[in-house]
């Protein structure tokens, strides 16, 4: 893999690979990016590369002096940026962890430059910090730690460890927009609830979501077998593994569920990545709204409003674009509702499709959401009915939402002022109250006519009065 790698990058000259890529070349994994320095100005390089491989290059960085090559015929994208410091061992003394700081010449003998025992790290699985200053200097490494411990199996060294926890309190004081970025990309690994269970070992996760910290030990009531952290990082375990696989939650409907959890929402993520984004935070409330009762029973209301509310806040601060802030925000506010149904079974096409309309454009992450947080409630309370029900319930909904998506929108046979003029009232908000009301009328009934809606407007307005039609 490496002798491919240095033949690539050929045309850039004298120069090392270093960092990622180095790193899991040696542990023969794909490399998808390479990061090299250059002894000289990495513009320079950067457009020498780009011209070899007809690929396009552009500043990174001004701070760093990096640039960017991607494109053309590279089989990977490249980040150039010049030394740091006085030589290649310097550069090398300022990265974070051993495992990152190994070099190997573009040009010459092809030997490693592994100043801090990198090589030996890896062989060994474990995640050390190249300096004691090293996390402390940039705090987002504990998060970064805590991700590539997960998703490249290493084990954090104690000396570490301690040196992360150290350093977590101040990763606010670190650009939102790169918390944000490591964030993501635990939601996107290959288990994301693994790495945020680093991350809190390593003393960040509570200061990213202080909610989390506060949430840390909080009973809940018998149906729950964990405590509020404990129960938040087990949905977003079920939610990692429906996401991966619906066939067992959605059967019949997997390949569909599957397919919409696959789409681009926003940010680089699927919306099945921004749905363990609205897992990790979907009681971030409940320790402001915990209360018990004077038969001494543990209530939390009002924490989906208002970890909705938080969850906005919070996303805004992260800088999270628009559409994963507000499907978040969405999935919070109504995680609670597909449960309030199961008390109301059997449900019909009406009931659903209510549910449906007021949790649109969001249905199918919020129903990955509620089958997770059910599956993640298995307290002395629960029994595996009640799971299964819920389950069946899930699906069911699924099988009508794809069925009224099969039918296509449903229009009124007439418009909304006509119908106003046949029954003899100004339009105003009663009309757009009997319009609902024929549409679900519609559902129950296909194939509505012209003269059937004209009757149905009559028989509404007379049913409702002067209360209904005439405000």
């Amino acid at each position: 893999m490496i002798p491919a790698l240095r033949a690539a990058l050929a045309p850039l000259g004298e120069g090392w690979l270093v960092g990622g890529a180095v790193r899991d070349a040696l542990l023969g994994l794909p490399v998808d990016d390479a990061d090299v320095v250059v002894p000289g100005d990495a513009g320079a390089a950067a457009r020498a590369l780009a011209r070899f491989h007809r690929a396009t290059p552009f500043a990174l960085s001004d701070r760093w002096g990096s640039w960017r090559v991607t494109g053309g015929d590279l089989p990977f994208t490249v980040d150039v940026t010049p030394l740091q410091g006085g030589g290649l061992a310097e550069d090398l003394g300022h990265r974070d962890f051993t495992v990152n700081a190994i070099a190997r010449p573009l040009t010459g003998e092809p030997g490693d430059v592994d100043p801090h025992g990198g090589r030996a790290d890896l062989a060994a699985r474990r995640l050390r910090a190249v300096a004691p200053d090293a996390l402390a200097r940039d705090p987002v490494r504990v998060m970064r730690g805590a991700r590539l411990a997960v998703q490249r199996g290493l084990d954090v060294e104690p000396a570490t460890a301690a040196l992360a926890r150290a350093a977590a309190p101040a990763l606010w004081s670190s650009a939102a927009e790169r918390l944000r970025d490591e964030l993501y990309r635990m939601l996107c690994g290959p288990a994301p609830a693994r790495a945020l269970e680093v991350l809190d070992a390593l003393g960040g996760l509570g200061v990213l979501v202080p909610q989390l910290e506060d949430a840390r030990g909080m009973e809940q009531n018998p149906y729950h077998h964990r405590d509020v952290l404990g129960h938040t990082l087990e949905v977003v375990r079920h939610g990692a593994e429906i996401v991966a696989d619906p066939g067992p939650v959605f059967r019949g409907g997997a390949a569909a569920v599957s397919e919409e959890l696959a789409a681009p929402a926003a940010d680089g993520l699927t919306r099945g990545q921004v749905t363990l984004l609205a897992c990790l935070l979907h009681d971030m409330a409940k320790p402001a709204t915990r209360a018990v009762t004077p038969d001494g029973r543990v209530t939390f209301i009002g924490h989906d409003h208002l970890g909705a509310d938080q969850a906005e806040d919070l996303l805004t601060r992260l800088r999270c674009a628009n559409r994963v802030r507000e499907t978040v925000v969405r999935c919070i506010r109504e995680h609670l509702r597909l449960g309030f149904l199961i008390h109301r079974q059997p449900l019909g096409v009406r009931q659903i499709d209510r549910y449906l309309r007021a949790t649109a454009p969001s249905e199918v992450e919020l129903l990955v959401l509620s089958a997770a947080d059910r599956l993640a409630t298995r307290g002395p309370r629960t029994t595996e009915l009640q799971i299964t029900r819920h389950l069946d319930l899930v699906r069911h909904v699924d099988r009508v939402r794809r069925d009224l998506r099969a039918r296509g929108p449903v229009r009124p046979p007439l418009p909304g002022d006509a119908l106003a003029r046949h029954v003899g009232r100004p339009p105003g908000p009663w009309l757009a109250r009997m319009l609902e009301d024929l549409r679900e009328e519609q559902l129950m009934r296909p194939g509505m006519t012209a003269a059937r809606a004209r009757r149905f407007a009559e028989e509404w307005v007379r049913r409702n009065g002067a209360a209904g039609a005439g405000d």
